[in-house]
């Protein structure tokens, strides 16, 4: 089957069970567990409200801790050794190539990009362009495994042994039994990466996306079946946390991949003896060095306000915190950034609902951290107008509050206040001279989160200076250094974290599924003049 396999409607409406066009409070999607192959309800379903008007527009499985018997007995099935490895089908390596480039061509459909830009505008509203990111980032992963791409992420290695007959051989070994949670603020991006990473090391994983946004995901799966997929090697669970934490403590789930809040991410890691990769919260730093010339001002403005601002800050890689050196201020930098932000608006979907904070609780830590001396509001911090976002979500203009690096670091409670992600469209903007970098330095250090980070400048001993001191896991370094961003040519990931996960590229691939195994091949008979040695 060639790219024209998916061309056409037709070939859409086989395995998509709903028409984005079409899809509203009217006319609501019903979404279906997948277990052991088989697709089923559940007795109860759970509405999930359309984030832009408040109407029911998904009936999702409501799944609950009494009805996850089957999913139990599906992972029970797998053995550790898992659906394959470098010595059990190793065919399926070719297998899961082919199924990438059958995805991977399926998403160059105009038809089908598309269809899943509409479901994530839909469910995770964010522009055009932001979720047109996902779907390509997405698609450019497949490709990139297709063909032998899969194989040669088993790769191991040979060491000669201590006599003829005897090698050591290193291979990357499946978990077997594994699960994924994923987040709704990349509701097709996130859960296909860790997905195919998991499918493409042997392991069987049970995943479960954030309810918001769990449609999208159950597309993708159903595409993933017509371009070759055993339907078995996926289960997929709808609803809320009880029912996954059940599968995840009940079964011999090996490992579990948890992209999300901190806190869901300690819980998990105490629940399973730490048998947890997890890549969670994100209070993201970005220092602009004293070398920002007038001619590239706009340009690191308009960095900074898609940082801070895409995808209406919900990314876990979005621009938390900002230092801006005083000469970069002189030059218009935060006036510039104020303009950009200003632009934003709801029509485009350049600002958005807020899924995980509402207006309250964001304006009230913005009037939290208003109340340290010298604070000041820079722009935004008042509720969107003339929109129809239900009060579960949050609806705000882009805000930024400035806060004087003294006050920050004055205690432990101003630098816990400071330093609390809000996420959402939300900075914090700290001014710093010539004699602050090394207070910088140490601020950066006391974050307890290093997933990404960004250090903007020319200059290469400050540079070096900054990165050498610092230890966030995706840091972006020079003058277009940017916080956001996760194209699958760089690890995204944190570091300083054992048990931190990366996403998408093959080192992030073997760290997350898939551990050592050891094979020492050990075959020539002894030679003829061996003798019983003396006991030892």
């Amino acid at each position: 089957r060639g790219l024209a396999t998916f061309s056409g409607s037709g070939r859409l409406h086989e395995w998509a069970t709903v028409e984005p066009a079409n899809w509203s409070g009217s006319k609501p999607a019903k979404l279906e567990n997948l277990v052991d192959g088989q697709w089923r309800g559940t007795r109860e379903y759970a509405d999930v409200v359309d984030p832009m008007n408040g109407e029911v527009f998904v009936h999702m499985p409501d799944t609950q801790v009494d009805e996850v018997a089957d999913f139990i007995t599906s992972l029970q099935k797998v053995p550790k050794s898992g659906l394959h490895n470098p010595f059990k089908k190793p065919e399926r390596y070719n297998q899961y190539a082919e199924v990438c480039f059958q995805a991977a061509a399926a998403l160059r459909d105009p038809e089908v990009e598309d269809f899943f830009i509409q479901l994530i505008q839909r469910s995770m509203p964010k522009s055009h362009a932001q979720a047109k990111g996902e779907v390509v980032v997405t698609r450019r992963m497949l490709e990139t495994f297709a063909g032998d791409g899969v194989r040669f992420m088993a790769r191991g290695f040979t060491v000669s042994g201590d006599h003829a007959g005897q090698e050591s051989r290193g291979y990357r070994w499946p978990y077997g039994p594994v699960a994924i949670v994923a987040p709704f603020n990349f509701p097709f991006e996130i859960p296909v990466l860790q997905l195919m990473g998991a499918l493409f090391m042997g392991n069987k994983p049970v995943i479960k996306s954030a309810p918001q946004v769990s449609i999208v995901l159950e597309q993708y799966i159903r595409l993933l079946h017509t371009c070759g997929m055993p339907k078995e090697d996926v289960d997929l669970v709808h609803g809320f946390g009880s029912p996954m934490q059940e599968i995840i403590t009940a079964t011999p789930v090996r490992l579990t991949q948890f992209t999300g809040s901190s806190t869901i991410a300690h819980k998990l890691l105490e629940l399973t003896n730490g048998k947890v990769k997890v890549e969670d919260a994100g209070f993201d730093w970005k220092i602009v060095g004293p070398d920002i010339g007038a001619n590239e001002v706009d340009y690191v403005a308009w960095v900074c306000d898609q940082d801070a601002y895409a995808c209406s800050g919900q990314k876990c890689s979005a621009q938390s915190i900002c230092f801006v050196h005083s000469n970069a201020v002189g030059n218009g930098l935060l006036d510039k950034m104020k303009t950009l932000a200003e632009r934003r608006n709801l029509s485009d979907l350049t600002i958005g609902p807020v899924l995980s904070w509402t207006t309250e609780k964001i304006l009230a830590h913005k009037d939290a951290v208003l109340k340290l001396p010298g604070a000041k509001l820079l722009w935004g911090g008042v509720p969107l107008k003339n929109h129809t976002i239900p009060e579960c979500y949050g609806a705000v203009e882009p805000t930024a509050v400035s806060v004087p690096l003294k006050e920050m670091m004055a205690s432990q409670e101003n630098f816990d206040l400071v330093t609390t992600e809000l996420f959402g469209p939300f900075q914090v903007v700290v001014e710093y001279g010539d004699a602050d970098v090394d207070t910088i330095i140490e601020a950066c250090e006391r974050m307890s989160h290093h997933l990404t980070a960004a250090v903007v400048s020319h200059d290469t001993d400050f540079l070096h200076h900054v990165v050498s001191n610092t230890v966030n896991g995706t840091t972006y370094a020079g003058i277009r250094a940017r916080t956001t961003g996760a194209p699958t040519n760089h690890w995204f990931g944190p570091a300083g974290d054992p048990n931190g996960a990366g996403i998408g590229t093959p080192e992030a691939i073997r760290l997350v599924w898939s551990c050592h195994r050891e094979v020492i091949s050990d075959v020539l008979a002894p030679s003829k003049d061996w003798t019983l040695p003396e006991a030892t």
